[in-house]
């Protein structure tokens, strides 16, 4: 089968996160999975080598914010039923990157070739379950009405080091009026499992962020003059630590190509 875009998937496959994999595993599909799936959790990759992977764990529970840990792996076993019963690891996720020594060597379609009996993979949450709980809720996310990621930030914020794993956080800007942002502020709240609430409100200089559109590291989204930036910690914070870090092997998911699990976004609910 070639692949093909989200939009000519039929709805009994763009809709049901089994078949999307199927159609994944198979290299039917190759693209983003932010519009697929819709109300099941997804989730960003890291996997290491069990030398590497005891300190990244820690770093991801000392950093719960920007690392939310979802599901860990054993040991060479690519597969993680608390997520699906038939979730692959080596083959479900669309497009994955290859690192040696901290360098970006290749992105691939599968990983069988290169999966060892030594590796741990990690399934981080990401921000795809927050925002669908904020559009549920009734409030415009306006980068995804213009078809755009939120603005991109490395903040002054430090994390908390584990081992060679350490280096700022990641945030993620998305503006609101003062009202919006309370409502924006209890939603994400709920859900501490995929980045939760903000990691803060308002004034930037105060996290390093003396210019918004000029330390934006995505394309900037301007804010509105009765608006609020909100920030977020962002999954971008890890692999940042790994590049820093720099680990002999390591593979990762493509940015904006998750791995699609069968979990619904609001199980991960608190509250």
């Amino acid at each position: 089968m070639g692949a093909t875009t989200a939009v000519e998937l039929p709805p009994e496959i763009r809709d049901d996160p089994c078949a999307l994999r199927r159609l994944i595993r198979s290299g039917g599909y190759t693209g983003r999975t932010g519009a697929l799936a819709m109300g099941y959790v997804q989730a960003n990759l890291v996997i290491l080598p069990v030398a590497d992977a005891e300190d990244f764990l820690r770093y991801c529970q000392r950093n719960p914010k920007p690392c939310p840990l979802l599901a860990v792996t054993e040991p060479g076993d690519p597969h993680l039923p608390q997520l699906a019963a038939d979730l692959d690891l080596r083959s479900d996720l669309p497009s994955y990157r290859l690192w040696r020594d901290g360098e970006l060597v290749d992105t691939v379609g599968d990983i069988a070739r290169w999966w060892r009996d030594d590796l741990v993979g990690f399934a981080l949450g990401c921000s795809y379950s927050f925002e669908e709980a904020l559009i549920t809720g009734g409030l415009h996310l306006r980068h995804i009405e213009r078809g755009m990621g939120p603005a991109r930030y490395t903040s002054s914020i430090a994390t908390v080091p584990a081992g060679k794993f350490a280096g700022p956080m990641v945030v993620t800007m998305r503006p609101f009026q003062p009202a919006d942002a309370i409502r924006a502020i209890q939603i994400t709240s709920r859900f501490p499992s995929v980045h939760g609430a903000p990691v803060h409100i308002g004034m930037p200089h105060l996290i390093g962020i003396d210019d918004l559109a000029a330390q934006c590291e995505s394309p900037y989204l301007p804010i509105e003059d009765d608006e609020l930036p909100l920030f977020w910690a962002c999954g971008v914070t890890p692999q940042a630590a790994l590049q820093a870090a720099r680990p002999a092997f390591c593979i990762t998911h493509t940015p904006a190509h998750m791995l699609v699990t069968d979990i619904k976004n609001a199980s991960l609910a608190v509250f």
